[in-house]
């Protein structure tokens, strides 16, 4: 009987033990369901403040677009490096790509190794398109480089000897435009409405019998020596330190229509970062740029 009361008090003893036990757990379950939901508040709110200053910072800066341009070296690259910063500051990054030719830059334009070009007018280029079947556009306008006719032998042209040798460029519209220059300082006549595209087949009228030499622009500077005078696109010229209002002989006047332009693709013309290319090439900066540094060998067109 002894034994029998000894067990069931235990049992009573073990009863109590245990429901104080689960009291206690209780508490600190509820004690830490306060303290996550509090820490979650905290969490919450520091989410909160990390969005909002995400949102005052604004969105991250996008990524430099880059275009490729190709020009040849004066005055055309020269006056891209000129706005290289400005463009830089807009988001796009100038790569330039320099040509000593006439015909690459718009190879490499029309099978988009390039963007865009800078170093041709307008006749220039239809005269290539046409020829290429190439369909490159005109963007905007930027300078005049009035052609001019330079001599190493003599210092004006009632020097010119009979049969003296006149070199000029063998593209087909700087061609026309050096004859059209010799024609209106009378050393030729041209028949009537050949205009920008005279040959020297065109020719009707040489009376000093003047040898027209046709060469790759490019080398003109090159073989000016060798020659009684030659009749040199003015980047060219300045490539070669000569500088159009003193050296040559004669000039075109500055209403010359042949207008250097950006030269764009159909697909691109609009693209934004040639927008901005356009707009800096006719910024009053470059106005001003080409005017203080060119003084007259180069004349702003926009």
């Amino acid at each position: 009987m002894k034994k029998t009361l000894g067990l069931l008090l235990m049992v009573f003893a073990l009863v109590l033990l245990s429901a104080c036990g689960n009291n206690s757990g209780g508490n600190a379950g509820d004690n830490d369901a306060a303290n996550a939901g509090a820490n979650a508040g905290s969490i919450g709110d520091a989410g909160d403040s990390s969005a909002s200053e995400d949102s005052a910072a604004g969105e991250p800066a996008a990524e430099p677009v880059t275009i490729k341009v190709g020009a040849t070296p004066e005055p055309h690259a020269t006056i891209l490096e000129f706005v290289k910063d400005k463009l830089a500051a807009e988001g796009v990054n100038l790569e330039i790509v320099v040509f000593n030719d006439y015909v690459q830059p718009n190879v490499q334009l029309y099978e988009k190794q390039l963007d865009a070009n800078f170093f041709q007018h307008v006749p220039y280029l239809e005269e290539f398109n046409a020829e290429k079947g190439y369909d490159l556009v005109k963007v905007t306008g930027v300078h005049i480089e009035p052609m001019g006719a330079y001599s190493k032998k003599i210092d004006s042209i009632d020097q010119l000897k009979d049969g003296a040798k006149i070199a000029i460029p063998n593209d087909a519209t700087n061609g026309g435009r050096a004859l059209a220059l010799l024609a209106k300082h009378n050393l030729i006549t041209l028949k009537e409405g050949v205009g920008i595209l005279a040959t020297v087949q065109d020719i009707a009228d040489n009376p000093k019998n003047l040898e027209i030499v046709e060469l790759e622009a490019a080398t003109l500077p090159r073989v000016l020596p060798d020659v009684d005078i030659a009749v040199i696109n003015t980047n060219y010229a300045l490539e070669a330190g000569l500088v159009p209002t003193r050296d040559a002989l004669f000039i075109e006047d500055s209403d010359s229509p042949y207008v250097n332009i950006l030269v764009a693709r159909p697909d691109n013309q609009n693209d934004e970062a040639i927008r901005k290319l356009a707009d800096a090439l006719n910024s009053p900066e470059v106005k001003q740029f080409i005017e203080e540094n060119y003084e007259g060998a180069v004349v702003p067109a926009f």
